[in-house]
């Protein structure tokens, strides 16, 4: 890759927003089918305001899983294309 092959922070943060959005109700299901108690406290202590399972705490989820993305591509990116140009 050269050096004016930049990332993009938009297309990255709607990406690994969808991503852990995916990966979130995948959790949560889950959760509800095999009834682990593990998947509910690690819910829990990575999504704020998060209790196993009501509609509005769902919601919240999702929520905070797209946030979530969104900060990885906020911070990653320009991290990125700041060393990828000083490395070519």
């Amino acid at each position: 890759m050269n050096a004016t092959a930049r990332l993009a922070i938009v297309p990255m943060g709607l990406s690994l927003g969808s991503f852990l959005v995916i990966t979130y109700v995948l959790c949560v299901l889950f959760g509800i089918l095999v009834s682990d108690r593990g998947m509910h406290q690690l819910l829990a202590q990575l999504l704020p305001g998060f209790t196993w399972i009501t509609w509005p705490s769902f919601f919240l989820g999702l929520f905070w899983s797209f946030v979530y993305g969104w900060y990885v591509a906020v911070v990653f990116a320009p991290l990125y294309n700041f060393f990828n140009a000083r490395t070519e």
